[in-house]
Parts: C-alpha cells; sequence; structure tokens
C-alpha cells in the first residue's frame, strides 16, 4: 500500500502556519514596544515630579524605567523628543486624577484633591521653576488654562442657576478656592486631614456661589 503526500498542502500549510507565527511574534513585539514606551513615560513623569527637572538626565529615567539610554533614545529620538511626550502624558494622567462630573460638588473637590494629594508636591516644585525656566512657565501656563477651563465645566450648571451674576469672577473665585496653593494651605501649611480640607473648600465653594455674590 503506497501513501501519497502532497506537497502542495504540506507546503502551504507550513507557510500558513509561519505566517500564523511571525503575526504573534511581531503582535507580541509591538506589545512590548509600547509597554516599554509607557513605561519610560511614567519614569520621566515621576522624576519630573519629584526632582528639579534640569537634574534629571536621560540616564536617570533609563535607570528608573529599567533600560538603557539607547532604548530611550530609540523611542522619543530626543530630549526634546521625550519631553514632548512627557507633557502630552502628564496632560492625560492629570485629566484621569481629575474627571469628575459636573455639578456635584463633592465628587469634584473631591478630584481635585486626589490629583493634589498625589501630585500637588510636584506642581509646587514646577511653580518654583517657573521664575527662571521660561519652559516650564510655559507648561505652568497650560495647566493654569485647564484648571481653569475644567473649574468652569465642573462649575457650569451653578452657573447656570445665576444668569445675572459676572460669571468670569465667580470663576476666578472658584479658581482660588480649588488652586493647588489653597490645598497646601491646608493640607502642607494647616496639617489638616483630607476630609477636613475637603469640607474647607466646599464651604468656600459654597460661599462663592450663593446669592449675595450678585453683585460681583
Amino acid at each position: 500500500m503506497s501513501i501519497t503526500i502532497d506537497t502542495n498542502i504540506k507546503l502551504m500549510s507550513t507557510m500558513r502556519d509561519m505566517n500564523v507565527k511571525r503575526s504573534y511574534d511581531n503582535s507580541r513585539r509591538a506589545e512590548g514596544a509600547t509597554e516599554t514606551r509607557r513605561r519610560i513615560l511614567q519614569a520621566g513623569l515621576d522624576l519630573a515630579w519629584e526632582q528639579i527637572a534640569i537634574e534629571t538626565t536621560l540616564e536617570d529615567v533609563a535607570t528608573r524605567a529599567g533600560v538603557n539610554v539607547k532604548t530611550v533614545l530609540r523611542h522619543f529620538g530626543s530630549r526634546d523628543g521625550l519631553d514632548a511626550a512627557l507633557e502630552q502624558f502628564a496632560l492625560e494622567e492629570i485629566g484621569e486624577d481629575r474627571a469628575a462630573p459636573a455639578g456635584d460638588v463633592v465628587a469634584d473637590v473631591n478630584a481635585i484633591f486626589t490629583h493634589y494629594e498625589r501630585r500637588g508636591d510636584g506642581v509646587l516644585k514646577m511653580l518654583g521653576q517657573e521664575l527662571f525656566d521660561d519652559t516650564f512657565r510655559g507648561r505652568m501656563d497650560i495647566g493654569r488654562r485647564l484648571h481653569r477651563e475644567q473649574i468652569a465645566e465642573l462649575f457650569a450648571p451653578q452657573l447656570a442657576k445665576r444668569p445675572t451674576a459676572d460669571h468670569e469672577a465667580l470663576i476666578d473665585l472658584l479658581v482660588i478656592a480649588t488652586d493647588v496653593y489653597t490645598w497646601k494651605l491646608l493640607r502642607r501649611d494647616r496639617r489638616l486631614p483630607r476630609s477636613t480640607a475637603e469640607a474647607r473648600v466646599r464651604q468656600l465653594i459654597a460661599g462663592i456661589l450663593t446669592d449675595h455674590n450678585e453683585g460681583v
């Protein structure tokens, strides 16, 4: 009894297996590259919050991320490329930290404090750096603009109930009530428990939004 092997079928099967394996390997490689990039960005961002940026080197970032400098440069091209990617990464992280439903003062203040509890000390360091670094001043200006925009959005339902009030003035006051320096005063200087500090800020907000401010 003779057995005939169709070599064409065998070849096609082998090629299909190779393509599946290649696709799988490429997928794993892409996932690995994405994870490495994320790890580098997280390392760079953590260092930026922890210390003065001009003291942070590519070697510091690479060491924190568990890679070498060549890997950092392969992903970002240069220090400027890394800094640009870090800026966007930071904005995304801040957006996630501060996500909250509009009109819910308790949730809104809690979300803002969550961000400050995590990154407030780093923000204060960066604010100090803007005094002698124009690059940091530009970044802080972006942060200030985004903070104001978010406050206007979060408190839009309350402001809508005050159609005759000066909304710009009220937003100014709400920005002050929720500013990182207000958090610092209550949490770092006064050393109040977080719950108490948040209650103080809610009291400020309630006072700002009451009708007696109609003439502001």
